[in-house]
């Protein structure tokens, strides 16, 4: 008499079996890091930006396996400050997301980015693969055809070096500390070169 119960589980648990197996599945993420100066102001534009999925701030670039924020602020490991910027390719290039770091850095200046002078703040697209690096070149050299800028665009382009997250306390600085990071946009230069530049300041 249980007979038929166990036959009706039985069919159920295949179909739904079957349904899932026709689900598309979910669209593989990427990764793409750039290095922009301090990674405070580089974390808030691509949290914003739809297809963003997770940023991280942290190092990249240099010799030392897993720096503190201090040895790196000392120039003594070759890293940079950096975002690593996690996303969904099926709603974001990163054609776009290239054009997201143009729109927060001054592409000019070689020496650091706005107040923060170093190593530790020079901008950089770190490229994983030759077709990110074509399309960073292809970005570079036409934002320096577009006469946004009087002088070159010297910001490099990097193959990828190892990631490294920094410490809790600069996640998402932003939104932790909104009123000291909001001081430190504006006194640092950023906001005005990009309020001048590009007609917003978008972490203001």
């Amino acid at each position: 008499m249980f007979r038929p119960f166990f036959l009706i589980l039985a069919v159920l648990v295949s179909v739904s079996s079957i349904l899932r197996a026709q689900e598309p599945a979910g669209s593989p993420t990427k990764t793409a890091v750039f290095a922009g100066g301090c990674f405070w102001c580089m974390q808030s534009p691509f949290d914003k930006a739809k297809g963003v999925v997770k940023t991280v701030v942290g190092y990249s670039g240099g010799s030392e396996p897993n720096p503190t924020y201090e040895q790196v602020a000392a120039k003594k490991t070759g890293h940079r400050e950096a975002v690593q910027v996690t996303y969904d390719p099926a709603q974001i290039s990163y054609a776009q997301l290239v054009d997201v770091f143009w729109r927060q850095i001054n592409p000019t200046q070689a020496d650091g980015q706005f107040a923060d002078i170093g190593l530790p703040y020079h901008a950089a697209i770190f490229y994983a693969n030759e077709e990110e690096k074509k399309l960073a070149e292809a970005s570079k050299e036409a934002l320096g055809k577009s006469g946004k800028f009087s002088r070159p665009i010297v910001t490099e382009l990097l193959p990828a070096a190892p990631f490294y997250a920094a410490e809790d306390y600069h996640q998402k600085y932003y939104q932790k500390n909104a009123a000291d990071y909001k001081a430190y946009y504006v006194g640092s230069g950023r906001a005005g070169f990009l309020q001048k530049t590009w007609g917003t300041a978008p972490n203001e």
